[in-house]
């Protein structure tokens, strides 16, 4: 089970930082990844972090704004979400990838486990 958290409504140019706590197994071993989808659009990949944490993948409407982390002693991983803009307000969910490379990073239906979403509002 994912729990995705930390997110709220900003105004642009400001952070947030996502959490998404694990529980039930281990994730230490598998790709975690932030998705996000907005009203009336598809979702969209944002992030990925290898198992190791040693590889990282990010969208380009995001590089340089946004990192991905994660601790595998606490099952958690996160999303540092910097100079944010009105069109990164989305509901931002935390997926886990059954497997520890960054091999097919950026398709949602690679991923097997789901957060339940957590909501950014940005305003301008």
């Amino acid at each position: 089970q994912l729990q995705a958290s930390g997110g709220g409504s900003v105004q642009a140019g400001g952070s947030l930082r996502l959490s998404c706590a694990a529980s039930g197994r281990t994730f230490s071993d598998d790709v975690m990844g932030w998705f996000r989808q907005a009203p009336g659009k598809e979702r969209e990949f944002v992030a990925a972090i290898s198992a190791s944490g040693a590889a990282t993948r990010y969208a380009d409407s995001v590089r340089g704004r946004f990192t991905i982390s994660r601790d595998n002693a606490k099952n958690q991983a996160f999303l540092q979400m910097n100079s944010l803009k009105p069109e990164d307000a989305a509901v931002y969910y935390c997926a886990v990838q059954r497997m520890g490379l960054l091999l097919r990073p950026f398709n949602a239906a690679e991923y097997k486990y789901w957060g339940q979403g957590t909501l950014v509002t940005v305003s301008s």
